[in-house]
């Protein structure tokens, strides 16, 4: 990740609408599953580990996290979450059959061997473990964003649960997730390959936005939230797979 960027990324993401609406996803899916709280889970990608903050506030004793970034980490040791470490998410120093649950959110588009990161995944599933992946939708997408990000792809959803049983996991479910913004960002991503280059560094795609703003968005969105925890949407923003890993 762009050292800059990466430093913005950790002081934004507690707060941050996007951040904020995509781990309630994440947190309600998690729950659906209906694991027991001792059920040992791990987050690829914690960065400064508000998710493992929220899963043990309700309960959950068992949260390990690793993150490339070793900034990242340092942030969340300072919040009190002890279990992390820096890790290199496609080379994982656990030993086999550790988890119950994998957790990698917008995580697999920044791993140039997609395959050798989703075998070290399903590796250190314990049978019947399950593996939650969130990533970024549609190639057409692609835009400076991702360039600032260093990713190395955009997934459709059949790309993704292809990609997930070639590692020989079963996928349980996929869905597009930010239906809402699908549109309005599908045309500022189109429209800016019409206009003329800017010129200057590459900037992301994340704007200051006034508290009222911020909150609405993240309103919008965790609604949305709900109806997705039921239904599989045909486009938005971002894809996610649910997957096990056969018993």
């Amino acid at each position: 990740m762009n050292i800059e960027y990466e430093l913005k990324y950790h002081q934004i993401e507690e707060n941050y609408w996007w951040f904020q609406a995509r781990r309630d996803m994440v947190f309600r899916l998690i729950q659906d599953l209906k694991l027991p709280q001792t059920a040992a889970v791990l987050e690829i990608g914690c960065s400064g580990g508000p998710l493992l903050q929220r899963l043990e506030s309700v309960g959950y004793t068992n949260l390990t996290g690793i993150d490339v970034s070793e900034a990242g980490v340092a942030v969340a040791r300072q919040r009190g979450i002890n279990n992390v470490s820096c890790m290199d998410g496609a080379r994982l120093d656990f030993p086999d059959a550790t988890f119950d649950l994998v957790v990698a959110s917008d995580v697999l588009e920044h791993i140039e061997n997609e395959a050798q990161a989703l075998r070290e995944w399903m590796r250190v599933l314990r049978p019947g473990g399950q593996l939650l992946v969130f990533v970024p939708a549609f190639q057409f997408l692609w835009g400076k964003h991702d360039e600032v990000n260093q990713h190395w792809r955009r997934y459709s959803a059949a790309q993704l649960t292809a990609a997930l049983r070639g590692a020989g996991l079963q996928v349980q479910r996929h869905s597009y997730w930010n239906v809402g913004l699908f549109f309005p960002t599908a045309a500022v991503r189109l429209l800016k390959r019409l206009l003329p280059a800017e010129k200057g560094p590459v900037k992301d795609d994340f704007f200051a936005t006034p508290p009222l703003l911020n909150m609405l968005l993240r309103g919008y969105i965790t609604t949305e939230n709900r109806l997705l925890q039921a239904l599989n949407a045909p486009v938005g923003v971002s894809v996610f797979a649910l997957a096990r890993k056969p018993v």
